[in-house]
């Protein structure tokens, strides 16, 4: 490879490895990932999904099953938590590298490496790219659909084959919605450009259809043999998703000027630059543009809006900009070049700035100041994050002082910016982070306080983020017991989750044996009771 290739390489790696290990699963979405692997590992159904012993059939689970894969195999050298994230380290990897390919098919060589540089500098995916998440799956099965239907214009069955392979990942991830995306996207192609108004998009939509049909079908129907309510279940929540309308119709438009910024700012001057010529027609035009748009309107008439939803937004924005960087006027390239220069020099003097204060107690008013906002903190030096951080520190300044001039020093400058954000922030402040958003300084301490002796645990008000955790750390299931013909009524043991500060009414016989919360967490309180005799 080119001294080029191998910087976006390094590039890539520096960006995907920090943060998938060193801490525990973070509020609010990865703990239901890790309770599923964890049920998983511990003899649970393959087939069905289970968090804290109850069918979770949320998604498929291919995240699941990879997920507890990396766990088992690194088992001897990470805790659960950790093996688990590495998947979600492999599907980013496969996710650049395939938007890498579909930048390169569609605008030529020396465009692959910016288009995936582009995605990795999306503010939406810097802390969702390395979460234990089922959406980094989909991310990565659409952005090999780009590379198909590039690739299709060339080479039809390659194309078909990979187009395929990513729609039965989709579905094998997240179920009916974003697989009807990708099919949608498929067809709508030929109505938009005459690029793939032809006999051979035709066979390669044909491959994909035979290889994507029996990975569509193997689950629901293994789903259906071992269990037709539990299929009935999981197929009224994937039409529930399809059909019960729109949440908020605008909530998409309203998050991707930060989700994926900058990106959409390129895309914007690029759609405007082209305004008057034949250049809309292009497919590294028209095939980005056509995927936003249908992803986009199928997203905001969705059910339920959330930011990692619209992970899959950013492979075809990320496309459409590439075509941007090379035609930036000088004025433009250039603010954009000092703006992440002067950003993560700046980010970079405030980290070891804040970190010095937090660490090594100077200056000491900014130590009082840490200090307060979390008590159970214990500050002190930690050589490995130490030596890691001024790695990359130093690896910024060498990479700033010897870029050459080109179109793409920008763009490169950029997303080696967001990564010694991210590479500062996962290592100099990860303890700090990970007492604020973990459940072990919860769940530790009350499964020490669990008697010798009890019948079982009924939960009250808890969700399946706090069932998934104490379940992890404690080794206890909390039975649901909300339901008035409960047949957990009689367990001995009651766990309670309340409000601060707000007193919990019971019927007589229990006693408050334990109190607890997260660290900052105003809201959610635990408390632990235990029937009298």
């Amino acid at each position: 490879m080119s001294q080029r290739h191998w910087l976006i390489t390094l590039l890539c790696l520096a960006w995907i490895v920090p943060g998938l290990v060193g801490h525990e699963p973070w509020k609010t979405d990865e703990p239901d990932t890790i309770g599923v692997v964890y049920d998983m590992l511990r003899g649970g159904s393959l087939l069905v999904p289970t968090l804290a012993g109850e069918p979770y059939l949320h998604e498929p689970p291919l995240y699941y099953w990879t997920a507890a894969l990396t766990a088992y195999l690194t088992s001897a050298l990470l805790p659960l938590h950790d093996g688990a994230r590495l998947a979600t380290g492999l599907y980013m990897a496969l996710a650049l590298l395939f938007c890498a390919l579909a930048g390169r098919e569609l605008n030529g060589k020396g465009n692959g490496g910016i288009a995936a540089l582009l995605l990795l500098g999306c503010f939406g995916l810097t802390l969702r790219g390395h979460e234990g998440i089922t959406d980094i799956v989909p991310l990565a099965a659409f952005a090999a659909a780009y590379y198909a239907w590039a690739l299709a214009l060339r080479r039809a069955p390659a194309g078909g084959v990979v187009l395929g392979l990513a729609i039965g990942v989709v579905f094998l991830s997240q179920g009916a919605l974003e697989t009807l995306i990708l099919i949608a996207i498929s067809l709508t192609l030929p109505a938009i450009c005459r690029a793939w108004r032809n006999g051979r998009y035709g066979s390669a939509l044909l491959v994909a259809g035979a290889i994507a049909t029996p990975l569509i079908i193997a689950w629901p129907l293994a789903l259906n043999a071992r269990s037709p309510e539990l299929f009935q279940v999981w197929l009224a929540g994937d039409w529930h998703a399809l059909w019960s309308g729109p949440s908020d119709i605008g909530y998409y438009l309203r998050i991707l000027p930060w989700h994926a910024w900058p990106v959409w700012a390129l895309c914007l001057w690029q759609l405007w630059a082209m305004r008057r010529r034949e250049q809309c027609a292009m497919p590294a035009v028209a095939l980005p543009l056509t995927g936003f748009v249908v992803t986009l309107i199928a997203l905001s008439l969705g059910s339920d809006g959330r930011d990692l939803y619209a992970l899959i937004l950013l492979p075809p924005a990320a496309l459409l900009a590439t075509l941007a960087i090379r035609e930036l006027p000088r004025g433009a390239a250039s603010a954009w070049l000092w703006f992440g220069i002067t950003g993560g020099t700046v980010f970079i003097i405030a980290a070891w700035f804040y970190w010095s204060g937090l660490e090594l107690g100077v200056p000491a008013r900014l130590h009082a100041h840490l200090r307060r906002l979390l008590p159970v903190y214990a500050p002190g030096f930690k050589p490995a994050p130490f030596v890691i951080a001024a790695l990359y520190t130093m690896a910024w300044f060498v990479l700033i002082a010897k870029l050459k001039r080109s179109p793409e020093r920008p763009v490169i400058v950029w997303a080696a910016a967001v990564t010694v954000l991210w590479g500062l922030s996962a290592t100099l402040f990860i303890q700090w982070i990970d007492l604020t958003r973990s459940y072990r300084a919860v769940f530790t301490p009350l499964k020490e306080r669990l008697p010798a002796q009890y019948t079982c645990v009924e939960g009250r008000g808890l969700g399946g983020t706090q069932r998934a955790m104490l379940h992890y750390y404690a080794n206890v299931i909390a039975h649901r017991g909300d339901a008035k013909a409960s047949p957990y009524t009689r367990c001995n043991l009651l766990l309670v989750q309340a409000v601060a500060h707000t007193a919990t009414e019971l019927e007589p016989g229990w006693r408050i044996i334990w109190e607890g919360q997260r660290p900052r967490d105003k809201i959610e309180r635990y408390r632990l009771y235990q029937r009298g005799h």
